[in-house]
């Protein structure tokens, strides 16, 4: 019997890769790879020839597609579906001040928060289309409709009108998660007192539409999301991803609305939510330190290694890009405790990593306080391939760490969107409750790893470490210890 295939798209900020997978198992069994251009603005058309040629060959025989792709990024159409100019991406932070002046102009974090559950930053979409009114006005005049990078992806393969999900919706800054709809009156406001049309907001597992084969295509959904999916995370579960920068994301059955702006309150893709913090400095605080001590890699983990947990009562607050979590954009890394007896390369490599590790439990506590009820995190990344990595993490958070295979997970999680939709698309009426939930592609993932649960000694020991970090970050920059306190 021939298996039903399914694929899913992952349109990144750097490239498109694509998984072809059996729709009942998950198991892959074709892939591909299309690089996009550098930068933090590009024409959509682009995404659209990386496309092409990543699928090129791989998509015969198969049933349904689904698109997960980068959050926040603002793509503009005029009347006549023509892209008005490149897309900003999430990454393009010249809509900075644009962010600063929206949450003034509309009552504060706390309102914002409130309306659609995360105070805005530079990346979102409402801020871009703030910027793009103020300093390209007449391009503004043209703009009839505004996507995002997955939805535009999801209307180049039907043709159909633009529909989107309301777990990427959710990270425009103009969509209230919990209320399941646009906030008309913020997009107007932002955009100068104009309210482009938006894409119609679908359902976890409905359809967007067909290709011209008639391939079934899904809603899809943002890549946090898609990533998700795609580890089929279960409550209790947290992703720390340790990449550039780092996030931390897990499911919860109820919206965030942090005024600190430290937790996005996003959606998922199933139905639920979906609370994130992001940190600014992950993997390359290893890499960093390393340089610095003229070690490699693989020599700066036998370092970390080698020191005592503690590092010798050496502290590192590694911001050494600024930091998003908590919120001080302007800050510098620094060391705290340094002494003669503890001034070792040792001690120096182990601090780098503590303290990384540290600026990601910080984010954890944050989701925490705010409805994920963490009992495992699933360790994925770059920086993850760490042993330091791998020894200290289960310390510093506190609770049991797994490694799951490396994989394409945010492609993973909408070729599992699209199997569900495919699924629903053909259910009977008579049944009702099935397709409740996506399918379950468990029995064909694997760990690679199962790090040993943290004994009672080890979690006292990681908590003095997180204790240090706090009192330490406290003392640089008056943050309160306690993530969430008034």
């Amino acid at each position: 019997m021939t298996a039903e295939l399914v694929a899913g798209i992952d349109s990144s900020t750097q490239s498109t890769k694509v998984v072809v997978c059996d729709a009942n198992t998950g198991e892959i069994v074709r892939t591909g790879r299309a690089p996009h251009p550098d930068g933090t603005e590009v024409a959509p058309a682009a995404w659209w020839d990386a496309f092409t040629e990543a699928t090129g060959g791989l998509l015969d025989g198969v049933q349904a597609i689904g698109v997960g792709g980068q959050q926040h990024g603002m793509v503009t159409l005029d009347e006549n579906h023509d892209v008005v100019r490149p897309a900003l991406l999430w990454n393009d932070t010249r809509s900075a001040q644009a962010a600063l002046d929206l949450i003034e102009e509309l009552g504060g974090p706390a309102t914002w928060a409130k309306s659609v559950g995360s105070v805005p930053v530079a990346s979102f979409t409402v801020t871009k289309l703030r910027w793009l009114a103020e300093n390209e006005p007449k391009l503004a005049d043209r703009v009839a409709r505004v996507l995002l990078p997955h939805d535009w992806l999801t209307w180049k393969l039907t043709g159909g009108d633009p529909v989107t999900d309301r777990g990427d919706a959710s990270g425009t800054g103009y969509f209230s998660p919990t209320e399941n709809a646009y906030r008309l009156d913020v997009l107007s406001h932002a955009f100068g007192g104009r309210t482009p049309e938006l894409p119609t907001v679908l359902g976890p597992a409905d359809a967007a539409g067909h290709t011209p084969d008639g391939v079934l295509v899904s809603a899809g959904t943002g890549d946090n999301m898609a990533a998700a999916l795609g580890l089929e995370l279960k409550p209790g579960d947290a992703v720390v991803s340790l990449g550039t920068s780092g996030t931390v994301f897990g499911v919860a059955e109820t919206g965030a609305a942090d005024v600190s702006g430290e937790v996005a309150g996003f959606a998922d893709a199933t139905g639920r939510f979906l609370p994130l913090a992001c940190t600014l400095n992950a993997a390359r605080v290893l890499t960093a330190t390393a340089a610095m001590l003229g070690a490699t890699l693989s020599e700066f983990d036998r370092l970390a290694l080698t020191a005592e947990p503690g590092a010798g009562g050496l502290t590192f607050l590694p911001y050494l890009d600024g930091e998003r979590t908590p919120n001080l954009p302007g800050a510098t890394g620094s060391l705290a405790g340094l002494t003669r007896d503890n001034m070792t390369p040792e001690n120096l490599a182990r601090s780098a990593v503590e303290g990384m590790l540290c600026g990601l439990a910080a984010g954890l506590d944050a989701v925490r306080a705010h409805g994920l009820d963490v009992r495992r995190v699933l360790l994925i990344g770059g920086g993850a391939q760490s042993r330091a990595v791998r020894a200290v993490a289960p310390l510093v958070f506190g609770v049991p760490v797994q490694l799951p295979e490396v994989a394409e997970y945010v492609a993973l999680g909408a070729a599992r969107q699209a199997a569900w939709a495919l699924s629903s698309s053909t259910l009977s009426s008579s049944t009702p409750s099935a397709g409740a939930e996506p399918p379950s592609w468990q029995e064909n993932q694997k760990l690679r790893l199962e790090l040993d649960e943290p004994t009672e000694a080890q979690r006292a020991e990681g908590h003095r470490i997180q204790q240090r970090h706090l009192e330490a970050r406290e003392a640089a920059y008056g943050v309160r210890r306690n993530l969430g306190e008034d």
